[in-house]
């Protein structure tokens, strides 16, 4: 049987939201092995007058713990 963890992480982009999750499962993996999946949990965008600036996640990451 496997033990699994989930942590919450938030991560951002100026390219896109897939960007922006990228870079969340990435930095996560720096501290965190065995990563099973990630679940955006939420999206948003900051505004910088008429144009999007930032794109934001929220995302729940899964791992197995040994």
């Amino acid at each position: 049987m496997a033990v699994l963890k989930v942590i919450e992480v938030m991560a951002n982009s100026t390219e896109s939201f897939e960007d922006a999750i990228r870079n969340a499962v990435k930095q996560a993996g720096k501290s965190v092995k065995n990563i099973r999946s990630a679940y955006v949990r939420e999206q948003s965008v900051s505004v910088n007058g008429d144009q999007v600036a930032e794109f934001r996640v929220n995302v729940k990451i899964t791992f197995e713990v040994n």
